[in-house]
């Protein structure tokens, strides 16, 4: 059964689209198999990942409003072991057409359940906004990953987004995790960016993925080929990360699920 990440951050320009691209396909590079649901309405991910999302005639937009199933708008092998429900602008007019349908913030969550267990990782990519859309991910997803760009105001609005992973889980997801912080943009030639991360460190009482993206151009220019990095420069700086990154992912996916699986009597053992 997939592990269901959500990328998300309310804040634009932190590196969310990019993260969602890069560690899907480096996921998908070490053999998982992932489907990456866009279900923002700029479809930067779906564009990025090589789809014109313009010609499209079914998108996750039309999965949503009741309009085809998920296998009918999903794009299948966009790369080896990758898959995609892509969107574009079209998804901007869900939140008012969802206005009134009951259950609304699980739409998601009923259509990717029938469709869960062929994979190994879902990464979602969430709109810059905490609205009905982003909700819908929550509820759908086992853990909330936050990319926080090395800037000054990197914490701004960063307690709301974790105010909202914590209501979800209350209220719509008990199961609903934080995933954990990851690093972006950083520059080692500015002494901004180590003080943004040593301040996050101090301040943000969360889990912080060891890795830390760097500023990288090819990581800037392979969205407009169509190409995740690792395939556009695979031995650039930009690539190496989301390598580093996918392989943490996967260490932690894995320790979890020893813990869940670890006999009782090690358990005993092991508090003694």
């Amino acid at each position: 059964m997939a592990r269901i990440i959500a990328i998300a951050n309310q804040k634009g320009g932190v590196g969310k689209t990019t993260t969602a691209i890069n560690l899907s396909a480096c996921l998908a590079e070490r053999k998982r198999k992932v489907l990456v649901i866009d279900i923002d309405p700029q479809g930067n991910t779906t564009s990025g990942l090589g789809i014109n999302k313009n010609k499209l005639e079914k998108t996750i937009y039309d999965m949503m409003i009741g309009e085809c199933s998920l296998n009918e708008c999903l794009i299948e092998s966009v790369f080896d072991n990758l898959d995609l429900l892509p969107s574009n602008v079209n998804l901007a007019g869900a939140e008012i057409e969802l206005i009134g349908i009951q259950d609304r913030e699980y739409i998601l969550k009923n259509h990717v359940k029938t469709i869960r267990d062929n994979y190994d990782y879902i990464i979602i990519d969430c709109p810059p906004s905490l609205n009905t859309l982003t909700v819908n991910a929550m509820t759908t997803a086992d853990t909330v990953l936050v990319p926080i760009q090395c800037e000054f105001y990197a914490l701004e609005g960063l307690t709301q987004l974790i105010h909202t992973i914590n209501l979800v889980k209350k209220r719509l997801n008990p199961a609903l995790e934080m995933e954990g912080v990851v690093f972006t943009m950083y520059d080692a030639r500015t002494n901004l960016s180590l003080q943004v991360v040593e301040n996050v460190k101090q301040n943000l009482k969360q889990n912080i993925y060891k890795t830390i993206i760097p500023r990288n151009v090819r990581l800037a220019e392979a969205p407009s080929h169509g190409l995740p990095i690792n395939m556009y420069d695979p031995k650039s700086a930009g690539a190496e990360g989301y390598r580093q990154l996918a392989e943490e992912v996967i260490e932690n996916d894995e320790a979890e699920m020893y813990k869940k699986n670890e006999p009782a009597e090690i358990k005993y053992r092991s508090k003694k």
